[in-house]
C-alpha cells in the first residue's frame, strides 16, 4: 500500500510548527500519531530550538512537506537542498517526504507557490523531475494537489494533468481535500466528481486545513482558519470511496489553544472510526 501506515490507516497528525513547540510538548502519541513539517524551515536550526525539534523527532512518527524544490521549474534541480533534505530525514529518522505539485523559482525564488501549466509537456518534465527526485532520495515521494488561482496556457482539464503526472513519474499522492474544494469555487467545478477521479490507491496521506472567504466566488488557501463542513463533508467523501486514510490538519497562522486544535483533530478521528466500522456516511451536524 502507497500510504505511510499500511497498518494504521486510522492515524491522525498535526503540521507541526515553531510557534508550538511548547504547548504540544507534553501531548502524546494517543492524541497525534504523526507529524509534519517543512524540511527548509529546520535544516541546520540548532540551539534551543534543534533540541526542542529533536525531542519531537525522539516521540513522533515525522513526514516532510517540502517547499521549496520548484519541482515544476524550468530551472535545474536544486541538489544541494536535495543533498540536504536526505540528510535532515537521515538524522531524524524521517520516513516520508512529498512536495507541493507547483513551481517556486524562475532564475530566482519566487516565495509563492505558482501553478504548473496544465500541458503535455509540462506532464513530461514536471514526472521527469519527480523520478530524478526519487531517484536520488532513493524512495518515492508523495506530490500534492495543489490550490492555484489562474491556469496560464491551460491544455488539459487540471484532474487529467495530476493524474498523468503521477502515472508517468510512478510517484505517491499527497490529497489535499481543502484545495480541492477551493479551486471548486474558484475554478467551477464538482469538489466530488473531482476526488473520486484522483488515484486514491497512491494517496500516502490525507491534508485537510481551513481557508479565507475573500468573496463569493473566490476561496484563499491559508491554513489560517477553522476547517468548515463542506471540506469536512469532502474528507468523509474521500474516506468513503478510497477507504480511511492517514490524515493530517493543517494550521499555518492564528494558531489557536491545543484544546482547540484537538477538537479538530477528534473530528478526524471521529470519521475515520465512522468508515473504519461502516461505509455509511456518518452525521456530520455533530462534529463541528
Amino acid at each position: 500500500m502507497s500510504h505511510i501506515f499500511p497498518d494504521k490507516p486510522a492515524s491522525v497528525g498535526l503540521g507541526l510548527r515553531r510557534t508550538m513547540l511548547d504547548d504540544w510538548r507534553d501531548q502524546s502519541t494517543e492524541t497525534v500519531q504523526f507529524m509534519e513539517v517543512a524540511p527548509e524551515n529546520w535544516i541546520g536550526v540548532g540551539g534551543r530550538l534543534g533540541k526542542s525539534f529533536r525531542e519531537y523527532t525522539e516521540r513522533f512518527p515525522f513526514v516532510c512537506h517540502g517547499l521549496s524544490l520548484s519541482i515544476g521549474s524550468t530551472d535545474p534541480l536544486d541538489m544541494e537542498l536535495l543533498k540536504n533534505i536526505k540528510a535532515f530525514m537521515r538524522e531524524h529518522g524521517i520516513m516520508r517526504y512529498t512536495e507541493h505539485l507547483t513551481y517556486c523559482s524562475d532564475a530566482g525564488h519566487l516565495y509563492d507557490l505558482m501553478p504548473i501549466p496544465f500541458t503535455e509537456a509540462a506532464v513530461r518534465h514536471t514526472s521527469e523531475r519527480i523520478k530524478q527526485v526519487q531517484d536520488f532520495l532513493g524512495e518515492r515521494i508523495a506530490m500534492e494537489n495543489a490550490s492555484y488561482y489562474c491556469a496560464p496556457q491551460q491544455e488539459m482539464p487540471e484532474i487529467d494533468f495530476i493524474n498523468a503526472v503521477i502515472q508517468e513519474a510512478d510517484c505517491d499522492l499527497l490529497l489535499d481535500v481543502n484545495n480541492i474544494y477551493v479551486n471548486s469555487i474558484n475554478h467551477g467545478y464538482d469538489e466530488q466528481q473531482f476526488l473520486k477521479q484522483l488515484p486514491g490507491e497512491r494517496t500516502a496521506y490525507i491534508h485537510v486545513a481551513g481557508h479565507y472567504d475573500e468573496a463569493e466566488d473566490l476561496r484563499v488557501d491559508t491554513h489560517g482558519a477553522d476547517v468548515i463542513d463542506p471540506v469536512w463533508d469532502l474528507l468523509a467523501q474521500a474516506y468513503q470511496i478510497f477507504g480511511v486514510k492517514p490524515t493530517l490538519l493543517e494550521r499555518d497562522f492564528n494558531i489557536p489553544p491545543v484544546d482547540v486544535l484537538q477538537r479538530e483533530l477528534d473530528i478526524i478521528k471521529t470519521l475515520q472510526a465512522d468508515y473504519a466500522s461502516s461505509n455509511s456516511a456518518p452525521e456530520l451536524a455533530h462534529l463541528s
